[in-house]
């Protein structure tokens, strides 16, 4: 079955055997050196000053980021599910908030953002999701922060790239707190999110209130383990080591096709080669998202969002239920939407080093199952038109 869900996405081979190697204690000079590198790595991915692992899921970031950098009161942005969580957090912990909510196939703009600021000067911080994975939407996030800024300097952004990180570049000149997790572009099991921090952010953290940043979640904790290239408390240490080995092959993309980064060997990460094949993979993820739309579309298939995320493809049909379930049928799994437009979506993965003709598959496995159920006829003209796309070949070429 292949697996084409939004996360968790397929575990390449070589980093499943990364993690099969016997376990490391955590507190051990051979491990440090491990953690080392998956700071660098982490580090020249977010393009920020400061970052954490933690032995979480996303959400336990976003609870962890809330409430340690929000001091007086929440902004929240609700386009799907997730930002929803923002909200939800907010209450769990009483801290004040204010919503902008908009229906899940739109995103909010930076003007409504703005004006919710100067109609309150209690807000300290803005929260928010790069990408809003219960519909496919993306949010134009660099923008917001980079407007919010200017209207107030010393304004809090905390963006939930789950679902973005590792897929396109992002731009984190305005952002405080950037939140990701293992189980999406970085193939790996769920179990560990991450979290990138801008100066802004540590200094707010340096001056935390101790009842805000708790025990477990603590920053300040973290930081001055991590910091040594170690852990305040037991780390995921088979999701480190995977982590290390899915730089070590993001890095052989910089001069080598992805059919032999997946198999390259182990090599000590470089600060210039990663990012030269983070360049690699953000084109391939590209080309391969923009594909599949040319495909969908020649299938008379529609987006569901009007700013759809690079991370999936959001298909709104009335039969989606029914596509899913053939598509099973011929061995590929892909999702629902999420609750009230559970049935009435289904979503593509993009995330992680798909390969051409995995992604090709799906797109005929679609096809077959729209024929199946009776709802277009079967020409292969998805198929084809994927492959031109993907490959850059003209048509009659």
């Amino acid at each position: 079955m292949l697996l084409f869900t939004p996360g968790p996405t397929p575990t390449p081979e070589s980093i499943r055997q990364s993690m099969a190697t016997p376990t490391l204690h955590h507190r051990t000079p051979e491990f440090e050196s491990i953690f080392a590198q998956a700071r660098l790595g982490l580090k020249v991915m977010l393009g920020m000053p400061e970052v954490l692992m933690l032995a979480s899921s996303g959400t336990g970031a976003m609870e962890a980021a809330l409430t340690q950098l929000c001091k007086s009161k929440l902004l929240s942005i609700s386009c799907g599910k997730f930002g929803q969580r923002w909200g939800k957090i907010a209450q769990a912990h009483a801290i004040p908030h204010t919503e902008i909510a908009r229906e899940w196939d739109t995103p909010v703009s930076a003007q409504e953002i703005l004006e919710a600021l100067r109609a309150d000067e209690s807000i300290d911080t803005i929260a928010l999701q790069v990408c809003e994975s219960a519909g496919g939407l993306r949010l134009d996030v660099e923008s917001i922060a980079r407007e919010a800024k200017a209207l107030n300097r010393d304004i809090i952004i905390i963006a939930d790239a789950i679902t973005a990180m590792g897929v396109e570049p992002i731009d984190t000149t305005h952002i405080d707190a950037l939140i990701g997790g293992s189980q999406k572009a970085c193939m790996l099991p769920p179990g560990m999110s991450i979290i990138g921090l801008s100066q802004m952010a540590l200094g707010r953290i340096e001056r935390s209130a101790p009842w805000r940043a708790g025990l477990y979640f603590s920053f300040a904790q973290e930081l001055k383990n991590q910091r040594k290239n170690t852990t305040a408390w037991t780390a995921p240490t088979t999701l480190i080591i995977g982590l290390v080995r899915y730089f070590e092959i993001i890095q052989a993309l910089a001069d080598s096709p992805l059919e032999s980064a997946l198999l390259t060997p182990s090599a000590p990460l470089d600060e210039k080669r990663l990012e030269q094949g983070f360049q690699a993979a953000y084109a391939h993820t590209k080309a391969l998202a923009l594909a599949t739309r040319e495909a969908l579309a020649a299938l008379s298939l529609s987006l569901y969002p009007k700013s759809p995320a690079l991370a999936m493809s959001a298909i709104a049909h009335a039969e989606s239920a029914s596509i899913r379930k053939a598509m099973k049928g011929f061995g590929v799994n892909v999702a629902a939407g999420q609750d009230h437009i559970k049935d009435s979506i289904f979503r593509i993965n993009h995330m992680g080093l798909i390969q051409a003709y995995e992604a090709s598959f799906v797109i005929n496995a679609l096809e077959l199952s729209l024929a199946k159920l009776n709802l277009r006829s079967f020409d292969g003209r998805g198929g084809a038109v994927f492959l031109r796309a993907f490959y850059g070949i003209e048509k009659g070429a």
